[in-house]
Formats: C-alpha cells, structure tokens, sequence
C-alpha cells in the first residue's frame, strides 16, 4: 500500500523492523502534526509514539466489526 492512500484515523495491520521486533501490529493514521499528508504519522496503540508512515509496511487496513460501531476513546 502506498503511503498516499491512507486514511487519516484509519487503522492499518502494518510491520516494522524499528517496531514491535517486525511483528505485526496495528496503527492509526494520525493528523496530530498537521491535517496535509506530509505530516501525517502512525500512532503506534498501546503506546504514546509516533512513527514515520515511511518507517512501516502497511499489510492491510483494518476492517471494523459489521454489527457494532467503533468508539475512540477519546470520545
């Protein structure tokens, strides 16, 4: 996946030699830095980082559950 078709807040299965060993994990695209793609990160979940979306290979987006909604928690 190129880095132009995320989407911000999305969730992605993604991997890294930098991160987490290169196992998979799940990040978000986030908007923190900046709403123009050029500053956009991955929020690495479960902790308070940030990555470069260069630094990843995005594996596949993550697919929301069909029967219940997804809340942030932030919200």
């Amino acid at each position: 996946m190129v880095e132009t078709s995320l989407v911000p807040n999305a969730l992605y299965w993604a991997r890294s030699p930098k991160h987490f060993d290169g196992e998979d994990t799940v990040v978000q695209v986030s908007t923190i830095f900046g709403e123009h793609p050029d500053f956009w990160t991955l929020a690495l979940l479960g902790t308070e980082e940030h990555a470069m979306p260069g630094d990843f290979e995005i594996v596949a987006p993550v697919n929301a559950p069909e029967h219940r909604t997804i809340r942030l928690a932030a919200e």
